[in-house]
C-alpha cells in the first residue's frame, strides 16, 4: 500500500478501512492477542521494560486511569495515559502529561508499519495500542496508565506486565461479547492480574468480588480492597458525578499500593491532582455541566449501572431545580412572567447505539421528562425514529430528530430558565454535542 502523506489521510484510512468497533461494533472484536503480539514485534516490542498501571472495568476506569495519570504527574514523573474512545480528536487517545500524541508521529507510525498493516490486517484498536506503546518509548516516559478497551483477558491491551492492576467494578455491559452473566464478565475482567502484581479492586457486586479473589489467590497477586478512604479525596475531586464516590474508592486503593511498591506520593499532592484532572489530563463528559441557563449536563454513561446512577442525581438536581423555582415564584411574585409561572421540566437529549440493551434502559429513565430522541454520527447509531418509537411504548413522550445537534438546540430553544437539560445515553452522543460546541 502507498505511504501516508497527511494527517487527514491517515485518519481516513484508520477510520474507513480497518475493522473498528467504534462503527461496527462485535464484527471488529478479535478474540485473541496474535495481531498486538505481531504488531508490536514489527516496531520493536516497545512495551516491553515499562512501568505500566493497567486498568479494567465496566465502569469508571476512563475516570480512575485519569486521576491515577493526573496524581502520578503532579509528582513530576512523565506520565503515558491511553484511554478510548475520544470524544472530540483521535489524539486525545493517547497523551503525556495530559499532551496529546501530535499528527506527525501518528503519521510517522503508520508509515513505519505499512506493510505489515497488509501482512496482518490488524483492526483499528489493534493500531492505537501500538501506537501508544510507539510513543511512550520514543518519549521515554516514567510510567504508563494503560485503560483497557473492552474486556480484559482478551484485550489489545493485556500484553503488558503491569507493577499494578486495577479492576473498577463490575456490570452488565458487552454481554455478547463478554458472557451473560457476572462471574462471566467478572472472570473476562480478571484477565488482566497477572503473577505477583498486587490489584487493586473497586467497590463490585459479591460474586464479581468473589472471581476476583479467587484469580488473585490463584495469582499470588495481593489485594487492596476495602481501605479507609481519605475524605479529603472525595472533597477535592473535580469530577461531580455520584458515580465517582465509587470510583474516588478505587483511587484510593491503588494509592495505597503505589506507595506499598515504593513509589513516593504526597497527600498535598495526590489533592492538588484531583483538583486539577481535567486541565492534567483533558478528561470530558462526565457530568458536566456545560451551561448554567438553562442548567445542562451532559454524561457518557451508557449502560444499565451508570444510567442507574446519572439518572439518581439527575432526580436529585431536579428536586433543587423545584426548590430553587419555588424560592424565585415567591420572591417575585409580583412580577413574575407567565413562562417562569410553571414548575421545571426536564428534557432529556437522548441517543443510543444499536446493540446496547435499549428496553432495560429506557425503563431506567424518567417518565415526566421531555424526550428529543436522536442519532449519534457512528455506523451503529440506533435510528432515532426506531428509539422514540420504543421510549413511546413505556410512556417516554418526545420527538425524534437526525442528529443530536437538532435535538439539543430544540430543546435548548424549548426550555425555560428553570428546566433542566441532560444529554446522553451514549459515548458518541456527548461526542457528537461537544464536536459541535467547540
Amino acid at each position: 500500500m502507498p505511504r501516508f502523506t497527511s494527517y487527514s489521510e491517515t485518519l481516513d484510512y484508520m477510520f474507513s478501512q480497518l475493522p473498528m468497533f467504534h462503527n461496527i461494533g462485535k464484527a471488529a472484536y478479535k478474540a485473541d492477542l496474535n495481531n498486538t503480539i505481531a504488531l508490536l514485534k514489527a516496531i520493536g516490542n516497545p512495551h516491553i521494560d515499562q512501568k505500566w498501571i493497567h486498568v479494567a472495568g465496566t465502569n469508571g476506569k476512563g475516570s480512575v486511569s485519569s486521576m491515577l495519570a493526573a496524581t502520578l504527574t503532579q509528582h513530576g514523573y512523565k506520565t503515558g495515559l491511553y484511554t478510548s474512545p475520544h470524544l472530540l480528536n483521535f489524539t486525545e487517545r493517547i497523551r503525556i502529561d495530559g499532551k496529546c500524541i501530535d499528527e506527525k508521529t501518528v503519521i510517522d507510525f503508520m508509515n513505519e508499519i505499512h506493510e505489515t498493516l497488509d501482512r496482518i490486517q490488524p483492526s483499528f484498536f489493534e493500531i492505537t495500542v501500538a501506537l501508544a506503546f510507539y510513543h511512550f518509548r520514543a518519549e521515554k516516559i516514567d510510567i504508563g496508565v494503560i485503560e483497557v478497551g473492552l474486556g480484559g483477558r482478551l484485550d489489545s491491551t493485556n500484553v503488558i506486565t503491569p507493577i499494578l492492576s486495577v479492576i473498577t467494578n463490575i456490570g452488565w455491559d458487552h454481554m455478547d461479547l463478554l458472557g451473560n452473566s457476572i462471574d462471566k464478565i467478572a472472570a473476562e475482567k480478571a484477565g488482566i492480574i497477572k503473577r505477583g502484581v498486587p490489584v487493586a479492586l473497586g467497590p463490585m457486586r459479591n460474586e464479581a468480588m468473589d472471581v476476583m479473589k479467587a484469580v488473585s489467590i490463584e495469582n499470588n497477586a495481593k489485594i487492596y480492597h476495602d481501605l479507609a478512604v481519605d475524605v479529603g479525596f472525595i472533597r477535592r475531586l473535580a469530577l461531580k458525578g455520584n458515580y465517582q464516590l465509587e470510583n474516588i474508592q478505587t483511587f484510593a486503593y491503588a494509592i495505597e499500593a503505589l506507595k506499598d511498591l515504593w513509589i513516593p506520593l504526597k497527600r498535598s499532592l495526590i489533592m492538588e491532582a484531583l483538583e486539577n484532572v481535567v486541565s492534567l489530563t483533558g478528561l470530558r463528559g462526565r457530568w458536566e455541566v456545560i451551561s448554567k441557563n438553562p442548567w445542562t449536563v451532559t454524561d457518557i454513561a451508557h449502560n444499565s449501572d451508570g444510567v442507574n446512577y446519572t439518572m439518581d442525581q439527575l432526580r436529585d438536581q431536579y428536586v433543587k431545580a423545584v426548590e430553587v423555582w419555588k424560592h424565585n415564584l415567591i420572591e417575585n411574585h409580583n412580577s413574575a412572567i407567565e413562562i417562569n409561572a410553571q414548575p421545571p421540566i426536564i428534557r432529556m437529549v437522548w441517543g443510543m447505539v444499536s446493540d446496547k440493551d435499549r428496553k432495560e434502559i429506557l425503563s431506567l429513565l424518567p417518565k415526566d421528562a421531555v424526550y428529543y430522541f436522536c442519532k449519534p454520527t457512528v455506523i451503529r447509531g440506533l435510528n432515532a425514529a426506531e428509539l422514540a418509537t420504543e421510549g413511546h411504548k413505556i410512556g417516554l413522550a418526545g420527538m425524534a430528530f437526525d442528529d443530536v445537534q437538532t435535538a439539543y438546540f430544540v430543546a435548548l430553544k424549548d426550555a425555560r430558565p428553570q428546566d433542566l437539560i441532560y444529554v446522553g445515553g451514549s459515548t458518541f452522543v456527548v461526542a457528537d454535542l461537544l464536536l459541535h460546541l467547540q
